[in-house]
């Protein structure tokens, strides 16, 4: 697949009074046309921060972020404009990212209108309608003039999704995007995302802390898995699920709850040497895993920082004793 997005060992620092937080440590990614993507790990991973580099909202500290093959900063006014028309955002919060004091078409006419895609209110209003209708909120005249307030948490965000398809993006950035809505309607905002990436062609970044949200919804897809600022581990879905190589990962899905009690109680969990994650301010020198990791070899993971590394089975890996594990197998 063609690369559509690509960062180069990205790292953005933020200060925190006298001194500096590495929130992305030197991350460097490919997003390919039409793919999704999911980023996961916990909070305070850099999963955001990323999402939010990606899209043009934060410049990096260091590193280069190219949009087919173009620097983003480097870009003039007009280049960068049609990035940030084709990169959307669909904000975590459904309560926080519309406007209040807005109905549902001055919220998606404002683009419409800034982009010049339509000419009049009656070509804005026949827009919407469709966009209302692409995102499941039908009749579309039942909710056109409707206030966020008159909205449900579903509802609202469905309404941010049809926002980020008012310009025709070619990538979106869901931070979080089903995290504040009910657990029960989840799933069918999963499924219409799924289902615009399948009739639009549209390539997603999902930004997520539900490693199970992860893997329903990119399953066809790849996910990174972060921790303190670094991807640890990316590789296609079905094979992180099955056979996952970084202990952080393992960690991940042995926390993951079975639906049946039963095998929730007797599914075996990956210990762990310690539950403190380690601070920002005061990452442990080599792997900053290793504090915590059960494979710590002393002398190496406390001294070494583990590189990227690509294994046999096409997936990268950042962990000294997967890269020496792999490198023993292939003889």
């Amino acid at each position: 697949m063609t690369a559509l997005l690509r960062l180069e060992n990205v790292t953005k620092r933020f200060p925190v009074g006298r001194r500096e937080i590495t929130a992305v440590d030197s991350v460097s990614l490919e997003i390919h046309e039409g793919e999704i993507l999911c980023m996961v790990g916990e909070s305070g991973c850099g999963k955001t921060t990323t999402g939010k580099i990606i899209s043009g909202l934060l410049r990096p500290t260091s590193g280069t972020v190219l949009y087919r093959g173009q620097d983003i900063w480097q870009m003039d006014r007009t280049a960068f404009s049609r990035f940030r028309k084709d990169v959307q955002v669909i904000h975590q919060d459904p309560y926080a990212s519309l406007n209040p004091v807005r109905t549902v078409y001055k919220t998606l006419s404002a683009p419409l209108f800034r982009h010049r895609l339509v000419k009049n209110r009656k070509e804005a209003t026949q827009k919407i309608i469709e966009l209302l209708e692409i995102v499941g909120l039908t009749p579309p005249e039942d909710f056109i003039h409707k206030y966020p307030h008159q909205l449900s948490g579903g509802q609202r965000q469905r309404v941010s999704v049809a926002r980020a398809l008012t310009v025709n993006p070619r990538l979106i950035v869901a931070d979080e995007a089903t995290s504040m809505v009910d657990v029960s309607i989840r799933i069918s905002l999963l499924n219409m995302l799924l289902r615009l990436r399948n009739e639009l062609n549209v390539t997603f970044v999902f930004v997520t802390h539900d490693l199970s949200l992860a893997k329903y919804f990119a399953w066809d897809g790849r996910i990174a898995v972060m921790y303190v600022g670094r991807i640890v581990e990316l590789s296609p879905t079905p094979q992180l699920i099955q056979q996952p190589r970084h202990p952080y990962t393992q960690a991940l899905l042995s926390a993951i709850p079975e639906a049946d009690p039963k095998l929730t109680r007797s599914k075996q969990r990956f210990q762990l040497r310690s539950h403190e994650i380690p601070s920002l301010l005061n990452l442990p020198p080599g792997c900053a895993f290793h504090p915590r990791c059960p494979w710590h070899q002393p002398g190496l993971c406390d001294q070494l920082r583990p590189q990227d590394e690509l294994l046999q089975d096409g997936r990268q890996v950042a962990c000294h004793v997967v890269s020496q594990q792999d490198r023993e197998a292939a003889g």
